[in-house]
C-alpha cells in the first residue's frame, strides 16, 4: 500500500509540473488576483486530471481507441476553446483586480470551473498517464480499493504541487506593478492562443489528408 501512495503522489506531481497553459494560467491568476485564485485554478486542473486518470484505470484500450478515432475533432474543439480563453486573458485588465476593494466577492468557483474546462479540453493527457502508469508499474493487479487509494494519492500529489507553486509565486507578487501584470496577461494569453492555433491547424491538416485518401 505504501508503494501505491508513493507512486501516486509522484505521478500527481509529474502530471501537474509541466509549465503549459494551465501552469501559466495559475501563475497569472496568482499574480493578478492573489494566491488562492491561483490555487483554486490548480484544483480545477486536478479535477480534470483525476477524471482522465480514472478513465485510464477503467479502460485504457477503449479510451485510446476513442481518442485515436476522433482525435481531429477533439483537437479542433479543444483548440477553439483554448483560443477563446486565451483571447479573454489577453484582453483582461489587471488593474481592476489589483485595486479591487477587499469586500469584493472572491469567485473561487469560477476559477476552478474555467481551469477544469481548459484542462478537460486536452484528452491527450491520457497518454501521459498511460506512460507514467507503465513507468512506475502503477496499480499492477489492482483491486478496486487500491485503485481508489492510488487515484487519491495522485490527487494529493497534484494538490501539493499547486499549493507549492502558488505559494512561491505569491512571495514575489508584490514585486509586480500594474504594467508587470499587464505584460503577464499578454504573455499568458498569447501563449495559450498560439498553442491552440497550432494544434487546430495541425488537426485540420490531418483531417484534410484523411479526406483526400477517402476519395
Amino acid at each position: 500500500m505504501g508503494g501505491i501512495l508513493y507512486k501516486g503522489f509522484v505521478i500527481g506531481i509529474l502530471v501537474s509540473a509541466p509549465m503549459g497553459p494551465i501552469g501559466l494560467l495559475c501563475i497569472q491568476r496568482t499574480l493578478n488576483k492573489g494566491r488562492w485564485h491561483g490555487f483554486f485554478s490548480g484544483l480545477g486542473a486536478v479535477g480534470s486530471d483525476i477524471f482522465y486518470a480514472l478513465l485510464t484505470c477503467l479502460g485504457m484500450g477503449i479510451v485510446i481507441d476513442f481518442i485515436q478515432s476522433n482525435q481531429e475533432v477533439l483537437q479542433v474543439a479543444g483548440g477553439i476553446l483554448m483560443m477563446l480563453f486565451g483571447i479573454y486573458i489577453y484582453r483582461s485588465n489587471p488593474s481592476k483586480n489589483l485595486h479591487r476593494p477587499p469586500t469584493a466577492p472572491k469567485n473561487y468557483f469560477q476559477d476552478t470551473v474555467t481551469a477544469f474546462g481548459l484542462t478537460l479540453s486536452n484528452p491527450f493527457i491520457i497518454f501521459l498517464f498511460i506512460a507514467l502508469f507503465a513507468r512506475f508499474n502503477f496499480l499492477a493487479e489492482a483491486t478496486i480499493f487500491s485503485t481508489l487509494i492510488g487515484i487519491a494519492s495522485i490527487a494529493a500529489g497534484a494538490i501539493f504541487w499547486w499549493f507549492l507553486i502558488t505559494f512561491l509565486v505569491n512571495k514575489v507578487r508584490n514585486n509586480f506593478n500594474v504594467r508587470g501584470l499587464w505584460i503577464m496577461n499578454r504573455i499568458v494569453g498569447t501563449v495559450i492562443v498560439v498553442i491552440a492555433a497550432v494544434g487546430t491547424v495541425v488537426a485540420l491538416w490531418e483531417y484534410a489528408k484523411i479526406m483526400r485518401y477517402m476519395r
